[in-house]
């Protein structure tokens, strides 16, 4: 990313933070419902108790903790007394034990499936004019974060095999499929990062039940390749992506569309290894322009 995008990606993430807590109150309450949390809690089995910090009010809190230019858990649980007083509740305790242990018993699955339903939930809610040409637009990305060193970290994500052992740090991949039309994750994933499998291909593979036949993916130059696009033909999908430096954009082949724009059919490269065949027509037509 360039010196000026980063700029500007900082601005844009700033200004999201101050339209989230410029009310006062606790973040995404119109949109994070007592119902959608019971939804994904009853859908792993958890069981709680009605108290003060229930799994929703929790969610809250912590999203607002995340949010706020103060991350810390006294300011988190200040928030949420002087919303209970704003409210006409009886105030809550201003020490954070409680709070702290009521984010603790959340299970981590929690949280992917409350963003997963969240995000469902606003996308069918959309306005059709917001849509690109009546189709739905997903964009698909992947990143990796590193996390503190624990032996329990390390054995659901252990750090690669190129870091001597004792001095790198647990690795995760994670991987997002996001609504063009309303912003909003709408599915998700997080593996180790590195194996058979866990590549942003490899999750890719594991998310895409997501798409119906019509839709367009938007991804980036990782995404131009061969397999996966056909896969996603065959599943009525279109790809955009940029060209990827290993194939060369040659305007002298192929059907010339426009500037930039044309029409080339790549040939499935054999060679490999014997699940790299691909069965049928060994042609795709693409568009990079």
């Amino acid at each position: 990313m360039r010196e000026c995008n980063q700029g500007q990606f900082r601005r844009q993430v700033g200004f999201l933070r101050r339209q989230f807590l410029q009310g006062g109150g606790l973040p995404f309450t119109d949109v994070l419902s007592e119902d959608l949390v019971t939804r994904a809690l009853t859908g792993i089995g958890v069981i709680w108790y009605d108290r003060i910090y229930s799994p929703l009010v929790t969610l809250w809190v912590f999203l607002g903790q995340v949010l706020s230019a103060d991350h810390s858990c006294r300011a988190a649980v200040a928030r949420l007394l002087a919303h209970r007083l704003s409210q006409g509740q009886s105030p809550c305790s201003a020490e954070t034990g409680a709070y702290c242990q009521a984010r603790k018993r959340l299970p981590e699955q929690v949280f992917s499936d409350v963003a997963r339903q969240t995000g469902r939930a606003l996308e069918d809610s959309v306005d059709p004019r917001w849509l690109w040409k009546c189709r739905r637009v997903y964009v698909y990305d992947g990143s990796a974060v590193s996390m503190p060193d624990t032996p329990a970290n390390q054995r659901d994500y252990p750090q690669p095999d190129t870091q001597k052992p004792g001095l790198g740090f647990p690795l995760a991949r994670l991987a997002a499929v996001f609504s063009l039309a309303c912003g909003a994750v709408l599915e998700l994933g997080i593996c180790r990062y590195a194996g058979k499998g866990q590549s942003e291909m490899g999750m890719l593979r594991k998310l895409w039940d997501l798409f119906r036949p019509g839709d367009v993916l938007l991804a980036d130059r990782l995404m131009c390749a061969w397999t996966e696009m056909v896969m996603l033909k065959q599943r009525g999908v279109d790809c955009v992506c940029r060209l990827t430096s290993h194939r060369a954009a040659d305007f002298r082949r192929g059907q010339r569309l426009g500037p930039g724009d044309h029409v080339v059919k790549w040939l499935k490269a054999f060679g490999g290894s014997k699940g790299d065949h691909w069965p049928g027509d060994k042609r795709v037509v693409v568009l990079p322009g």
